[in-house]
């Protein structure tokens, strides 16, 4: 398979109300869409202390399909935007995708 067709699902776990500055982040750097899923978060204080942050327990999980090519550039624009450092508090991390509908054939 060509590397243009390789995907990879880009994550994004970000304090309850950020989800639209991570898919805003992500769109200006080429992603098309994602799915945004609720969820609670939990940690112990020696988490906190580690990364320097107080954790809040609402989350909001962004999922993002793109294309190989475009990770680094999309996964750079969330951080920037949504990042540790922002109101966001947010991690972003990458997955590689083996199979996807669009290359069943």
């Amino acid at each position: 398979m060509a590397e243009d067709n390789k995907f990879e699902l880009v994550v994004c776990i970000v304090n309850a109300g950020y989800s639209e500055t991570v898919m805003n982040a992500a769109r200006s750097a080429g992603a098309k869409g994602g799915s945004i899923v609720r969820g609670r978060g939990s940690a112990n204080p020696e988490a906190e202390e580690f990364f320097g942050i107080t954790i809040t327990p609402d989350k909001e999980m962004v999922l993002i399909l793109v294309k190989a090519a475009i990770k680094d550039a999309v996964m750079k624009a969330i951080y920037k935007n949504a990042g540790l450092s922002t109101e966001g508090v947010g991690i972003v991390f990458s997955l590689p995708v083996s199979r996807t509908s669009l290359n069943l054939e």
